[in-house]
């Protein structure tokens, strides 16, 4: 998913079944996520932590103009943000 006004970042690890529905279904819907792995990449996991507190996955980081960025947590949560928002892909 990719429109003017938000930019999407999925911060995962492998072997992770949450992060993979959550790849799934954005990959059905085809919607373009940064996968940002954080066991692939220590600089990710202290973005992750540094925003959140935690280094649970799946979480999606959902920046919008102006610089604000918000952090959602739980895979049910983010398929449903992007099965809402698929439409408004460009």
């Amino acid at each position: 998913m990719t429109n003017e006004n938000t930019d999407l970042t999925l911060y995962i690890r492998d072997y992770c079944m949450y992060c993979n529905r959550v790849l799934r279904a954005a990959d059905e819907l085809g919607v373009k996520l940064e996968i940002r792995n954080i066991w692939q990449e220590p600089a990710f996991e202290k973005e992750l932590v540094s925003a959140t507190g935690r280094t649970t996955v799946p979480v999606l980081k959902i920046n919008q103009d102006g610089g604000d960025a918000r952090w959602m947590p739980e895979s049910s949560d983010i398929v449903n943000y992007i099965q809402s928002n698929a439409g408004s892909a460009s």
